[in-house]
């Protein structure tokens, strides 16, 4: 079987930037263990897979080592290429997930994402959160993933995470946030339990960071920064129960997949 592959940089203005994904247009689905080893043979973050559907594509997502309900990256890629490579001439595309409808449209330079909002709430530290992180926060919160905030920028910059103690958390990853230097915040975001130590820009867990600074800082407009080693900026909007997530993108790759 021979199938094209894209591998694009999200969340980026040039290649070498952002967090890269692979993205597989399908006409059908092949087993998921197909899907798991291409995963699994691409070792990026997030390898995506689509299918047309009557309303527009059924779309999956795939760690190194699973399925994942929500993937915000690889959607803007996904998106991207059908805009820049497969001829997707509407102004808007929706994707069918696990995570309900997912729709991306063109404005200006960016792709702009809507995505459910998951606004975290207070809790206790799990046993092995703060060990994990060796760093004192300000405040712990949790929804899809722990959120732990710092008093700063440099704080954030600075952990150097237990991925062990991590791993071994109930929830998918944790994310360290504070405010930022010139942006609203910043954000870096550990996912051992999914095979990513550090992921370099993530959507989704902005579903999280903007209720909570929006929240915080009394806007629903907000500028953030990743601030991993290869780093990328978003815009967000909070829209009630909703979160408009927006970057760009830029192919690195087309390649073809045989096996």
């Amino acid at each position: 079987m021979k199938l094209k592959q894209y591998q694009v940089d999200a969340f980026a203005d040039r290649v070498f930037e952002g967090n890269p994904a692979a993205v597989v247009p399908l006409t059908s689905w092949p087993g998921d263990a197909v899907l798991q080893s291409i995963a699994e043979e691409n070792n990026l973050a997030e390898t995506a897979f689509f299918v047309p559907s009557a309303r527009g594509f059924h779309l999956r997502w795939f760690s190194p080592t699973r399925e994942v309900e929500l993937c915000g990256h690889a959607t803007l890629a996904t998106a991207h290429v059908l805009f820049e490579h497969r001829g997707y001439a509407k102004p808007s595309i929706t994707f069918e997930t696990q995570s309900g409808d997912l729709t991306v449209r063109r404005e200006g330079t960016h792709l702009v994402m809507d995505f459910p909002a998951r606004p975290p709430t207070a809790c206790t530290p799990p046993k092995g959160l703060l060990e994990g992180l060796d760093r004192r926060p300000i405040q712990v919160l949790a929804a899809d993933d722990y959120m732990v905030v710092f008093e700063n920028e440099a704080a954030v910059r600075a952990v150097t995470p237990d991925h062990t103690k991590l791993r071994a958390l109930d929830l998918r990853g944790v994310i360290v946030t504070a405010p930022g230097q010139d942006v609203d915040f910043v954000s870096r975001f550990f996912v051992p339990r999914y095979g990513i130590p550090e992921d370099p820009v993530t959507g989704s867990s902005h579903c999280e960071l903007a209720p909570y600074w929006a929240g915080r800082l009394g806007r629903t407009k907000l500028r953030a920064r990743q601030v991993s080693k290869r780093g990328g900026e978003l815009l967000c909007e909070v829209k009630g129960d909703r979160v408009m997530l927006s970057g760009r993108a830029v192919t690195f790759m087309e390649a073809e997949i045989s096996f």
